[in-house]
């Protein structure tokens, strides 16, 4: 073989060559990816969509209310039957094919504007049932406390207040001792220890959330019925923040761990040769180094306090309270969820429009702290060398 061979042959070897299994490997990453993309994209239009729905599709409710006489084309002053829902100013109605817009409201007397919304004024008939429009407004949904779609009452916050409340609690359990068990196993425990306790927190992350439910149910409201007494209620959005709060322990002290762990030893050792005992270290070198992953730790843990759903659907209560008393019973947004998707409820109907509604709202509340967690993040990582 030449010399010019030899060299030919060596840069052939060089050469980028096919390799047919490494791309479709890299194809099947590249799909994953995109499948993933794709996957949250429609979750966020399905939301989106059918909220609209909610906000726009002018819906109507039988009210079991009739006329009470004959309705003449220029009559603007009808009676109205005492039985069925108490009609309320400044709603619109439906008699027939006719809109009407109530102006006021005398007992069994309703004043109304006639041919509401283009529709044509017409005769109706004594026993003609009333029914009423239920179409939500966005300033309404995000300002008001009371939420009773059934009869036209549309504050969201009476779920989002139950929802922060469970939230607030179990960040208030599980960030300090999350905190503090991530530091002892950084800090403090020795290999054979961690060895035990690392698996122990497994198990916690394992165990179903219905379990939980019943947990919190059973054994922290008699707990804190015993410290407290007859206050706390049966339902509490209290219990279920506390046991909430056990729930996301293991993510807490998980994620703290990894990010002290990472902190580099070189620190730790020029603290030490500075005369600063283990826990002063600890606390004033470490912890502050790795306070990016931290407060990760913390925002991450609070959207999956949001997010719960089975312990509040089972121990927070079953039905919409506006209250700040963490013994009272209050339905959260995702319990609200279950509870009514669950429920034998027509597809269309304002009830089942709202939970996608309730869904769009959650969902931007965990998106929004997921972002926190990245500016965080961004913002106060310190890179060593």
């Amino acid at each position: 073989m030449t010399a010019r061979e030899g060299h030919d042959a060596k840069f052939r070897s060089l050469q980028k060559r096919a390799r047919p299994v490494e791309i479709l490997i890299h194809s099947f990453l590249f799909l994953s990816a995109t499948v993933s993309v794709l996957i949250t994209v429609g979750i966020v239009y399905e939301l989106g969509k059918e909220a609209l729905l909610f906000f726009t599709r002018e819906q109507w409710e039988n009210t079991n209310t009739v006329v009470a006489a004959p309705v003449e084309v220029l009559h603007r002053v009808i009676e109205v039957s005492a039985s069925g829902a108490r009609l309320e100013p400044d709603t619109v109605i439906m008699l027939g094919a006719e809109k009407m817009y109530v102006e006021a409201v005398d007992g069994e007397r309703i004043t109304v504007q006639r041919g509401y919304g283009g529709t044509e004024a017409a005769s109706h008939t004594a026993n003609t049932t009333l029914f009423r429009s239920l179409t939500p407004s966005l300033r309404e949904f995000l300002t008001t406390t009371e939420w009773i779609p059934q009869i036209g009452k549309f504050g969201v916050w009476a779920l989002v207040n139950a929802t922060l409340m469970t939230s607030i609690a179990a960040v208030a359990v599980a960030l300090p001792l999350g905190l503090s068990v991530a530091i002892y196993l950084s800090e403090y425990a020795s290999e054979q220890t961690r060895k035990v306790l690392k698996p122990i927190l497994e198990v916690l992350a394992g165990i179903p959330t219905v379990v939980y439910g019943y947990f919190a149910l059973t054994f922290m409201t008699p707990l804190l019925r015993a410290v407290f007494g007859p206050r706390v209620e049966i339902y509490n959005t209290a219990s279920a923040g506390i046991v909430i709060g056990i729930l996301i322990l293991p993510l807490v002290s998980s994620m703290a761990e990894d990010a002290l762990s990472a902190v580099p030893r070189s620190l730790r050792e020029g603290a030490y040769a500075l005369g600063a005992t283990k826990f002063e270290t600890a606390l004033q070198v470490v912890v502050p180094a790795a306070i990016s992953g931290i407060a990760a730790a913390f925002i991450v843990a609070a959207s999956r306090a949001i997010g719960e759903t089975m312990v509040v659907a089972i121990a927070a209560g079953a039905g919409p309270n506006f209250t700040f008393n963490p013994f009272k019973a209050a339905e959260t947004m995702t319990g609200h969820i279950v509870r009514i998707s669950g429920g034998d409820l027509s597809y269309d109907s304002i009830d089942y429009n709202s939970i996608f509604a309730i869904g769009l709202l959650l969902f931007l509340m965990t998106l929004g702290l997921n972002i926190l967690s990245q500016i965080i993040v961004n913002r106060y990582r310190e890179e060593y060398e």
